[in-house]
Order: structure tokens, then C-alpha cells, then sequence
């Protein structure tokens, strides 16, 4: 285990000197995470080095959450010029682990995850932040011919793909419904449950530093059709249509929902693997049969035929779930 340089200096300047330390799963980018021990007391020390990480978006996003009556972890300490921060700590029970265990709860949590961004989008969006809307779409979706088509020896109509996803994207865009704080990583590995709270209150946030101000249907599609977890497509519908029913967003949202959910599984399946080739984590490529089953699950749904014809003419179905069977 190699600590951050400098960790003995700030835990002791933040109250914590001779705590343990014991190291915490990691994500996909540079930043590390370990649990800080002391006497009757625990928190966790985020680690985001500059240059490759600025700890201020979290800091600002996790203030701001719970400024609107959500829960994220307390920022106790911060040294921004060696990226390190002591954050409060939600413990270990995350949504995905507490439905493994328990599946029974699987309505239940995911209505909670549901309520959630109920409350979340009754909050017009957090001040400063950029925009997620038509370009920004449209510009994550390139991941996809530059990253997946090369690795399967694809040549694949570029022109193409970007109009197709105009023609389903741009109402979208222009579909009036009001923007929103979108968290833009919000499924059951990063939201936990927290002991002693209730309700929405119960469930913590985490990973939100990349938050823009977008679209209300991108982080429902975001938890429903998780890249890392299956959940049911009867329990998907339920879900949605409680949204609809808590927001009364029915015209505009369901279109936008399969639209969007789209749009994330296809930069989703370029992504992961840009993080094979250029990053050397080749353990992504076992989410991608997932990531075409949602995809073409999302592909099925009225008003997305320009983009399924793109995929039919330039995607041979071998090419899709089943060249990355054998990564399961």
C-alpha cells in the first residue's frame, strides 16, 4: 500500500495524527481512497493528485447536495495543492452489496433511489455549473467510432451515426422540460445506505464530481440500466412510471428516457473501452455484453429507428455482445 505523500502532515494538522490506515476500492479514474481509524471514530481520506484530479468540484457538488436536504459526505479536511481530502465517512453498505444480499429489497431501495431524484430535480441546478445538453451528447457519443469500432476492426459511417443521433437528440434537447443538477454517475455502486436514517435521507451519494446541469431523465436511465448491475426490465418500467407519476412528466420524459438511456449506453460501451486500451483495465470488457443488452433493449423503443438502422447497417451482430463473451 503507498500512501499519498504528505498524509502524515495533514492527518495530524486535521486531528487525526497516528490514525490507521487501511486502503479502499478504487475507482476508474486517479483517485484512491482509504479509510482513516482512529479512537472511536473513522473517516475516509479521498486522494485526487493534481494534475490529473481537482478535488474542488466535489467539494462544491457535496456542500451543495447537502444544502438541499441530501445526503453526501461532510468535507472535515482539505489540502487542494496535494489534492487530498478527510471526508465523513457513509460506511460500507452500499446499494449494490445490500441487494445482493437481500434482493427482496429490490423495489423498495430502487423506489428510494427513485425518490431521490424526485427531490433532487424539485431543486433548479446547482449555480455554475456547465451544460449537458445536444452538443455535449453528441460529442460523448464519438467515443463509440473512435474507441469500440477500431477495436473490433470496424469502419463504420461516421457522418452517419452523428445524424442519426441529431434526429432523436435534438427534441430532446428542445423538449422544454426544465434542467436539473445531473449527478451523471448515479447507479447502486455509488449510492449507499446510510444506519440511522430514513426514507430518501437514507441513501448517501458518492462520485459526483463530474455533475452538469442537464436533462431530468439522464440519471434515472443512469441507476435503472446500470453497466454493473442487472435489474429487471418489469422493475425498470415500475420505476419509471413512478417517476412520471411523482413529477407529472409523462408527454416529454418517456421518450427522452429511452433516448437518453441510449445515448449513455453507447458512450458507455466506447468508454470502457478506452479504459482496456489506453488505460490498461481489460476488466471492463466484461460489463460490455450487459451494455449491448441494455443498449438494445433501448434501441426497441419507438422513435429511435434512425439510430437502430445505423447500428443494423454498421454493427454486425457478432460484433456486439457476443465478441466480448468470452471477457465475462
Amino acid at each position: 500500500m503507498i500512501l499519498p505523500d504528505g498524509l502524515d502532515q495533514f492527518l495530524a494538522a486535521s486531528g487525526w495524527a497516528g490514525a490507521r490506515v487501511e486502503p479502499l476500492a478504487g475507482d476508474a479514474s486517479f483517485r484512491r481512497y482509504f479509510r482513516i481509524i482512529g479512537e472511536g471514530r473513522q473517516a475516509v481520506l479521498m486522494d485526487a493528485p493534481p494534475p490529473h484530479e481537482d478535488p474542488r468540484p466535489f467539494i462544491a457538488v457535496a456542500e451543495w447536495l447537502g444544502g438541499v436536504g441530501l445526503t453526501a459526505p461532510e468535507i472535515l479536511a482539505r489540502d487542494l495543492d496535494r489534492g487530498l481530502l478527510l471526508l465523513g465517512d457513509l460506511g460500507d453498505a452500499r446499494l449494490r452489496e445490500t441487494l445482493d444480499d437481500d434482493p427482496a429489497r429490490e423495489e423498495e431501495l430502487y423506489q428510494l433511489a427513485t425518490d431521490l431524484l424526485v427531490q433532487l430535480h424539485g431543486h433548479a441546478p446547482m449555480s455554475g455549473l456547465s451544460p449537458h445538453g445536444l452538443d455535449q451528447w453528441l460529442d460523448e457519443l464519438m467515443l463509440f467510432p473512435d474507441w469500440y469500432a477500431p477495436a473490433l476492426g470496424l469502419d463504420v459511417d461516421r457522418d452517419g451515426y452523428r445524424a442519426a443521433w441529431t434526429q432523436i437528440l435534438a427534441p430532446v434537447a428542445d423538449d422544454g422540460l426544465s434542467p436539473v443538477t445531473v449527478l451523471r454517475d448515479y447507479h447502486a455502486e455509488n449510492v449507499m445506505l446510510v444506519a440511522g436514517r430514513e426514507g430518501v435521507a437514507h441513501l448517501g451519494l458518492l462520485d459526483f464530481q463530474d455533475a452538469l446541469a442537464g436533462h431530468p431523465a439522464y440519471d434515472l436511465a443512469s441507476v435503472l440500466e446500470d453497466a454493473r448491475r442487472d435489474v429487471p426490465p418489469a422493475l425498470e418500467r415500475a420505476m419509471l412510471d413512478h417517476y412520471i407519476a411523482a413529477t407529472g412528466n409523462a408527454a416529454a420524459f418517456e421518450p427522452a428516457y429511452w433516448a437518453l438511456a441510449a445515448q449513455r449506453n453507447t458512450r458507455i460501451l466506447g468508454v470502457f473501452v478506452r479504459l482496456w486500451k489506453r488505460d490498461g483495465k481489460p476488466h471492463y470488457r466484461a460489463f460490455q455484453p450487459r451494455m449491448w443488452e441494455l443498449l438494445e433493449r433501448d434501441l426497441a423503443q419507438p422513435g429511435l429507428e434512425p439510430v437502430r438502422s445505423w447500428f443494423d447497417a454498421n454493427i454486425p451482430v457478432n460484433q456486439r455482445a457476443a465478441a466480448w463473451a468470452d471477457a465475462r
